[in-house]
């Protein structure tokens, strides 16, 4: 079954030798920013095609994400209260003087 990633693939892969053979002895700096912007376009590519890009896909996409949030918030460990307090010499909390210094 072909899919629309290998064309892309094939044509990526002859960029690469082409660009690697026109850049032979140029300055590193240029090297450098060709192959940040092939880099760039991988990335951006990678994205496309994660995401999905027509709307009633990308709307229950959206809704999947926020119910499985929902639900990883609702299965937490509530975390334990934090006392505020300063340890004795006994080792029991002893509270924290107000502004008052009451």
């Amino acid at each position: 079954m072909p899919t629309a990633s290998r064309p892309f693939i094939a044509s990526a892969a002859t960029a690469i030798a082409a660009v690697t053979l026109a850049l032979t002895g140029a300055p590193w700096w240029f090297t450098l920013a060709a192959f940040s912007c092939f880099a760039l376009a991988l990335v951006v590519k990678a994205v496309e095609s994660v995401f999905p890009q027509e709307s009633k896909h990308r709307l229950a996409w959206w809704r999947d994400r926020r119910r499985h949030q929902h639900l990883r918030r609702q299965a937490a460990v509530p975390r334990q209260p934090q006392h505020r307090g300063r340890r004795s010499a006994g080792g029991d909390t002893a509270p924290v003087p107000g502004p008052g210094g009451e």
